[in-house]
């Protein structure tokens, strides 16, 4: 693997706070270009660095380093978290955006091993899903998408476990389904994020009050409709976002209602109390 670094400082000098992406081909490189930009500007001076499959490629304005993943395929990023090089990482997957400082966030890493979110749709059998572990309703699958965690011999056994798991079982084609039964087994210290740090509804923007929470990180797959769209038109800021899932969250409710009549914005809070929706 190579380790490639800019700026004029050695790439395998460690650092004890830094930010890593996993982006492999044009169109995802991009998207973690366009997210690192956004970290740099709230963050500056805290480095980035990038693992993809063509280093040659890489914006070496933006990443500090660029170093080539072991292995090339659709989570390649497990074989990445234990090769950061810093002693505290945040990983960021490529379709997020930072809308501020991240503050004391990396403090967190001195406290627990792990600290990352819980996923969406909640109530889905994909979600809840595991494989080995029966959880309660109240411990579905955490999104790892956004985490932070210290380099530790027990997070390189963590996720040398975590690699180990998904490539046995590569029928399931998912890395939470194994992450959600081993933290429930193990005795791992982690935590959960609030929402703020790894925002996936940012409709909830519309609810929240002043002082309610900052929001951090966006993490929203509508900055890969682009890509997963043919013919889409890109998304890249939060006002666009905000659009299309507002009109998103009304499809929804249309669908879901046992009505299926569109619903106005003011009726969600009553609809979603109401027991009219699909179980």
């Amino acid at each position: 693997m190579t380790d490639e670094g800019n700026a004029g400082a050695p790439a395998s000098r460690r650092s004890v706070c830094g930010v890593i992406y996993v982006a492999t081909g044009d169109q995802y490189r991009d998207l973690a270009r366009q997210s690192a930009i956004t970290m740099k500007a709230h963050n500056p001076g805290l480095p980035v660095d990038l693992f993809t499959d063509d280093v040659a490629c890489a914006d070496r304005q933006t990443f500090d380093a660029v170093h080539e993943v072991p292995i090339n395929h659709d989570r390649a990023k497990l074989e990445c978290f234990p090769l950061s090089r810093f002693d505290k990482t945040l990983y960021l997957d490529c379709d997020t955006l930072v809308l501020r400082p991240f503050g004391d966030l990396f403090n967190l890493a001195d406290r627990f091993d792990l600290s990352l979110a819980h996923d969406v749709r909640r109530r889905s059998a994909l979600v809840q899903q595991g494989l080995e572990q029966e959880t309660p309703y109240a411990f579905p699958q955490l999104n790892s998408g956004v985490m932070v965690y210290r380099k530790s011999a027990v997070m390189l056994a963590f996720f040398a476990e975590w690699a180990r798991r998904y490539h046995a079982t590569p029928e399931i084609g998912r890395d939470q389904v194994f992450l959600k039964d081993m933290l429930w087994s193990s005795d791992l210290r982690f935590y959960v994020l609030p929402p703020e740090f790894n925002l996936r509804r940012v409709t909830v923007l519309d609810a929240w009050e002043p002082l309610d929470a900052a929001a951090t990180i966006i993490h929203s797959h509508r900055l890969l409709d682009h890509i997963r769209k043919t013919g889409a038109a890109r998304i890249s800021t939060i006002a666009d976002i905000l659009s299309a899932e507002r009109i998103a969250l009304l499809d929804e409710w249309q669908d879901a209602h046992a009505t299926k009549k569109r619903p106005r914005p003011e009726d969600i809070g009553t609809w979603a109390l109401s027991g009219n929706d699909q179980d």
